[in-house]
């Protein structure tokens, strides 16, 4: 009798930089994990290298693949890729931010079908996206790409204005958040994993992420020294926790030693424990230069908790000034002081705006919706171009 062979779903090989702690792929494992694998197959190909957070991926059978791109240019990483690309035959091609979007030329080349592109949020050089080099740089490798996907308006509206992406080939889906994993505290704020340091008669001012530059991390530290100055028993009853790992941190410790507020602030490095963390916290504040659309300041609102966040990229798409949360000017420490301030003296404002917080993410941001809309656009492209 004759066999007759068993067809496997369609394989999206994903294309970043680097398979590390962070927002982007954070919602890449994410999406793989809750995408059924009866639909699509996943594989991801890391330009430089990847780190332990791979076993974040639950989903079997997600082939994880380094190119260890050297510094500086790289000529012989594109044959690499065209080389790896040939061999795995994917059925769609998905790379995320400029670092991977060089990817696709060697994908157009090695025959990959369907490809798309995803641009999470603009890099340290062009953060409100009006450096030429790489705009144009963008625009010439638009006719490689068959639909892209913009995780905010901003971007969206940028992609469009900016780089003249035609309107058809443009999509925005909003990052989702698991909001089981991200929910609030059973009763009294969970306690930090570190002895007397925040009992329960204390507000936990917090933010979780890179302590890369765009993070800026610096202007929530000077906010904390602030609240500090201004009132001779904040020490008392305030404490600061920054959660994140990056060139940022040395400098945010030697900003608290110099005003002699060391004691009251916690910055140990990467955790693997964020729901926890997320739980100990009143209020979450996120300072960044510019953002796409923000994990964090998700995973905080599902924690139940009132978000500050600069004015800046996707935010105020997530956060409703004033019902949800407060939107502050970038880098300006004494504005966020006062806003902190402002929730200091008004606990009643922590819990209902927090409760707000929670509600929206129900509504608007949960993962299920997320994964479907990428669902959708997998198979709308197969379809449309069959």
């Amino acid at each position: 009798m004759k066999r007759t062979a068993v067809s496997q779903p369609p394989l999206v090989v994903h294309i970043i930089y680097r398979l590390a702690v962070g927002g982007l792929e954070n919602g890449l494992v994410n999406l793989i994990n809750r995408m059924s694998p009866e639909r699509y197959r996943h594989a991801i190909i890391c330009l430089t290298d990847y780190t332990d957070f791979r076993f974040r991926i639950s989903q079997p059978d997600v082939a994880i693949y380094a190119l260890h791109k050297s510094a500086g240019k790289d000529i012989g990483l594109y044959y690499r890729l065209w080389k790896l690309l040939r061999t795995l035959r994917p059925d769609i091609l998905h790379t995320r931010n400029l670092s991977g979007l060089e990817a696709q030329l060697p994908g157009f080349l090695a025959g990959v079908r369907y490809r798309i592109h995803s641009e999470h949020g603009r890099e340290g050089a062009n953060l409100d996206g009006n450096y030429t080099k790489h705009n144009l740089l963008r625009r010439a490798f638009s006719p490689l790409v068959h639909k892209y996907i913009a995780l905010s308006s901003d971007l969206e509206n940028w992609l469009r204005v900016k780089i003249k992406i035609p309107t058809g080939k443009l999509v925005q889906i909003i990052n989702g958040v698991d909001i089981e994993r991200f929910r609030p505290a059973d009763k009294e704020r969970a306690l930090l994993p570190i002895p007397d340091f925040a009992p329960q008669d204390t507000i936990v001012i917090g933010t979780i992420g890179r302590m890369a530059v765009v993070k800026d991390q610096l202007t929530l530290v000077k906010s904390f020294i602030e609240l500090l100055r201004r009132d001779p028993d904040a020490s008392k009853k305030l404490r600061l926790v920054i959660v994140g790992e990056g060139v940022l941190r040395q400098e945010a410790i030697d900003l608290l030693e110099k005003a002699e507020a060391s004691r009251f602030a916690w910055l140990p490095g990467s955790r693997d424990d964020v729901p926890e963390i997320l739980r100990a916290l009143d209020i979450f504040v996120l300072p960044s230069l510019n953002e796409g659309i923000s994990n964090t300041i998700l995973e905080a609102m599902a924690t139940g908790l009132p978000v500050v966040a600069t004015n800046v990229g996707g935010n105020s798409e997530l956060i409703v000034d004033g019902v949800t949360g407060s939107l502050v000017p970038r880098s300006d420490f004494v504005a966020m002081a006062d806003t902190l301030d402002e929730y200091l003296s008004n606990p009643d404002l922590v819990t209902r705006r927090g409760q707000a917080g929670r509600s929206k993410v129900m509504k608007d941001f949960t993962m299920e919706k997320m994964v479907l809309r990428y669902t959708d656009i997998y198979d709308d492209l197969r379809s449309v171009r069959e």
